[in-house]
């Protein structure tokens, strides 16, 4: 019997006693710690192992794919892309297979099971999914990565302040280039569009609703129509006259809202002797607000909460100035944010939620329902009353659609009307 070949980035004690001499099939509890997890459709086994204080994914593939699968996967984490982290590869040569190990993503949902959890009548919920996969796509464009296998079931959703974050899932026909043409890009579009109307379709099949389907597929096309608007955003080269250069300022601010970092800007004359300029813009990664929040804080959030927390530290430093009569500078005001505000908050937050989630996450929704709240309210509806919503699992309808497709153990959120205000 030939000896398994360990290849593991995270040797734990528990991952390296698991029996990598077996075929995955033969992997069962209770001699293997594993974990039962609701999977979409695979082309190969799928399980999950529970160990040294982790949850593992473990795909069972062809030696050759499970190399490139994990080479891939192990370059999208050197350029900080959303997507799975690989963990190891084992070849098993007796049984001429391999098995991919990968990292859970903590707090990410399937689409099946997101879609259980939202109105099927309501596509405006859903654009917030086909937004990130869209977003996901130019990301990894950009970075010149063509997937290849774009689809619900091979993409991850996780929340991040109020907006999602997609996560690449399956690499398997991923391949990484210098940059992308036109061509390569369309033809990935292509490939996401056709699959997500699929997936659809299917979902729709499941519920027996063959009444969405006219406005699943209308809403598949749509993707590739938020991609191309992202792109040409971040793409796009305008003109105009030596006086009106003002106007960079509105483009860098617009991608700056979109999370984008601007690393360069340059004017360049259309042509000799001209006064016409074209404007290029280098743009970095997706992590602007992270990035300021991080200088700050030191906090590594996601950029979505690092939006919302940057607009509470604000607010906590216009507060401060008020209370001293002076101004506060932005790094003070931030270290008193942290210890005074942010941390409590967060753990109540988070018991308040039951323990659903992370603090983090917990204290933005926080942030989102006092908003909205006190919007309904027409003042200040204050912290504790944000909180009782929230541990009462009653919340405002606008943040109901967000809150929903938390997992929690406690029951699904109510809706506060106008008469329980």
């Amino acid at each position: 019997m030939a000896a398994p070949e360990l290849r593991l980035r995270a040797p734990g004690p528990g991952l390296l006693v698991l029996p990598w001499d077996r075929a995955l099939a033969d992997w069962t509890a209770p001699d293997v710690p594993l974990r039962d997890m609701a999977v979409g459709p695979s082309r190969h086994l799928v399980k999950f192992v529970e160990s040294d204080g982790q949850l593992w994914a473990l795909k069972e593939l062809p030696p050759r794919i499970a190399r490139r699968e994990y080479d891939v996967l192990s370059r999208l984490e050197a350029m900080g892309l959303n997507a799975v982290r690989p963990a190891g590869v084992v070849m098993q040569p007796d049984f001429d297979t391999a098995i991919l190990l990968t990292r859970y993503l903590v707090g990410s949902w399937q689409y099946r099971r997101m879609f259980m959890r939202l109105p099927p009548d309501a596509p405006k919920h859903r654009a917030r999914l086909f937004d990130a996969m869209a977003t996901l796509l130019v990301e990894l464009h950009r970075h010149g990565v063509f997937w290849g296998d774009c689809s619900l079931a091979n993409t991850l959703f996780s929340r991040d302040g109020q907006v999602l974050q997609a996560f690449l899932v399956d690499a398997e026909t991923s391949e990484i280039h210098p940059a992308l043409s036109d061509g390569q890009r369309t033809h990935d579009v292509d490939i996401t569009v056709e699959n997500v109307a699929a997936g659809l379709l299917d979902l729709a099949a499941h519920l027996g609703r063959s009444d969405l389907q006219a406005g699943f597929i209308a809403e598949a096309l749509e993707i590739r129509e938020r991609y191309e608007r992202l792109w040409g955003l971040l793409h796009a080269a305008p003109t105009f006259g030596f006086a009106d250069r003002y106007r960079v300022e509105a483009t860098i601010r617009r991608l700056n809202e979109l999370g984008f970092a601007v690393d360069e800007v340059a004017l360049r004359p259309v042509r000799t002797g001209a006064d016409e300029l074209r404007l290029h813009v280098a743009v970095g990664d997706r992590r602007y607000h992270a990035t300021q929040l991080r200088r700050l804080t030191g906090m590594d959030v996601g950029e979505g909460q690092a939006r919302i927390l940057l607009g509470d530290l604000q607010a906590y430093q216009g507060q401060l100035c008020r209370e001293a009569g002076h101004d506060v500078d932005e790094r003070t005001a931030a270290q008193l944010w942290v210890m005074e505000v942010a941390t409590p908050l967060m753990h109540r937050a988070h018991a308040a939620v039951g323990g659903a989630g992370s603090p983090i996450q917990a204290y933005c929704d926080l942030l989102e329902v006092r908003w909205l709240m006190s919007e309904r309210a027409g003042h200040d509806v204050g912290t504790e009353r944000a909180l009782q919503a929230l541990a009462r699992n009653v919340v405002p309808a606008e943040s109901a659609a967000q809150l929903m497709i938390v997992e929690t153990p406690t029951e699904p959120f109510s809706v506060l009307d106008d008469d329980d205000e």
